[in-house]
């Protein structure tokens, strides 16, 4: 799989790139991780990417006419034409879901808005996906596009290690779409603390009768509408 992120900062993205899980994943040839700088798409003598919106307005945009050849030109070095991701505080929410349906694809690209965002014209002209990673505001596209990429690769066969490593994380269809409960390790007693007894025992049903427990009463406290979807599962 190749991902590519279109953005003004590069750099940020390599220090993600070039550390921990991702990085690994990368050495065992499971991904291919690229950041395209979209200053060198920039107009004039000062590579300029941003101007100011038509009808007024505080801050500034990304100009269609830069980031359209910046993803046009990503796009032209892979055989596979991609998907074309816009991060966005107006798009829909990014979940465990689409994750799991990225982590399908050969090639992504995703572009990481800055300011107030991007032209429309460039997202029509994209056919761009407008994400965002929650109900709240960032400086930058860079951050969510660092979660939205670390979220994808970890699914990828491989990278993790173990095939089924990912299956009974939060919000996975292994854990029922529900939270992942309270864990525990070594020691067995802290601050008077203890691990509860049912995951000492070795009874293998008996611990997975109460991980499964757990989920609910956690997604019950702590994400109803969790269950909300499932009514008559739970």
């Amino acid at each position: 799989m190749v991902i590519q992120v279109v953005t003004l900062f590069p750099e940020m993205m390599v220090q993600v790139f070039e550390n921990s899980i991702l990085k690994r994943a990368q050495d065992k040839g499971l991904v291919e991780l690229r950041a395209i700088a979209l200053r060198d798409f920039g107009v004039g003598p000062h590579r300029t990417t941003d101007d100011y919106p038509f009808g007024g307005g505080v801050g500034m945009l990304l100009r269609p006419d830069v980031v359209v050849p910046a993803v046009e030109w990503a796009a032209m070095h892979h055989a596979v034409p991609p998907k074309i991701i816009a991060t966005s505080a107006q798009g829909t929410t990014f979940t465990q879901d689409l994750a799991n349906q990225w982590a399908q694809l050969d090639h992504l690209i995703i572009v990481a808005g800055h300011y107030e965002g991007l032209d429309q014209r460039a997202i029509t002209v994209l056919g761009a996906q407008e994400v965002s990673i929650g109900d709240f505001v960032v400086t930058g596209g860079e951050l969510p596009a660092m979660i939205m990429v670390d979220a994808v690769v970890r699914l990828l066969p491989g990278v993790l290690g173990a095939e089924s490593a990912a299956l009974d994380d939060s919000f996975s269809h292994g854990a029922e779409g529900l939270l992942e409960g309270p864990q525990y390790t070594r020691p067995a007693t802290y601050r008077c603390l203890a691990v509860p007894p049912v995951l000492l025992s070795g009874d293998h049903q008996k611990i997975l009768e109460y991980k499964r427990q757990m989920r609910v009463t956690t997604t019950r406290e702590r994400r109803p509408d969790l269950l909300n979807n499932q009514p008559n599962k739970f």
